[in-house]
């Protein structure tokens, strides 16, 4: 482009004009009003007409909180299920959890009975050879009436006994295998059964645990 003169002249640049359009000024974090529209609530306030969603309102379930309703709940209402048909399955389904807790405590109970006489046999095993001393002593009349060791044996006896030791094996019982250990077999004129001719060792059960079988001499028909 010529001048008057005749000499040439660039073409001015003129500076771009940046309009800053966002509805929320990023420094306050304030509703902007634009220019030329009332500030004190008119119809183009900005304030009102934007809506900002923050989620559900208080007291608004979500799907988790059951807000959303059930598969029971939709069948109810297109008519597929009665009310009555989802209490039944609610109450056959309370009936089947309370007998698996009813079934998981006898279960617990008995697991811990077990544990008790195992814990409480592990602790009796040790006395029981005292026991066979106690039990050899009287027998040879070492432990008289109103002596000092007669009663330690007495108290001792009552002892395992509170802890639910027993002893078993008598003179003339019927011989089990299952509870006795024949040491020896003696044949007797007018026995028809095998029975206990003798009680080696005394046998001590504690509740339906067998601590130690009893050792029998065992008189059979001959």
């Amino acid at each position: 482009m010529s001048d008057q003169n005749g000499g040439s002249q660039e073409p001015e640049h003129e500076e771009p004009i940046i309009r800053d359009k966002r509805k929320i000024d990023p420094e306050t974090g304030k509703v902007r009003q634009p220019e030329g529209e009332p500030a004190d609530g008119g119809e183009h306030d900005l304030s009102h007409e934007e809506l900002v969603d923050v989620g559900p309102a208080e007291g608004e379930g979500t799907e988790e909180e059951g807000g959303v309703l059930s598969d029971d709940d939709l069948d109810i209402l297109s008519g597929q299920t009665t009310a009555e048909q989802v209490a039944a399955e609610r109450l056959a389904d309370l009936q089947r959890v309370t007998a698996e807790y009813a079934n998981y405590r006898k279960r617990t109970e008995a697991n811990r009975e077990i544990e008790r006489e195992r814990a409480v046999g592990d602790a009796v095993k040790g006395l029981i050879p005292v026991l066979d001393d106690l039990e050899r002593a009287e027998k040879h009349g070492d432990l008289g009436e109103g002596t000092a060791f007669s009663a330690i044996a007495g108290k001792l006896r009552a002892a395992v006994e509170r802890l639910g030791l027993t002893p078993y094996g008598e003179k003339g019982e019927p011989f089990d295998p299952q509870i006795h250990e024949a040491i020896f077999q003696q044949p007797t004129p007018g026995v028809t059964a095998d029975t206990v001719a003798e009680v080696v060792e005394t046998g001590y059960r504690l509740g339906s645990t067998t601590v130690r079988v009893a050792k029998v001499v065992v008189a059979v028909p001959a």
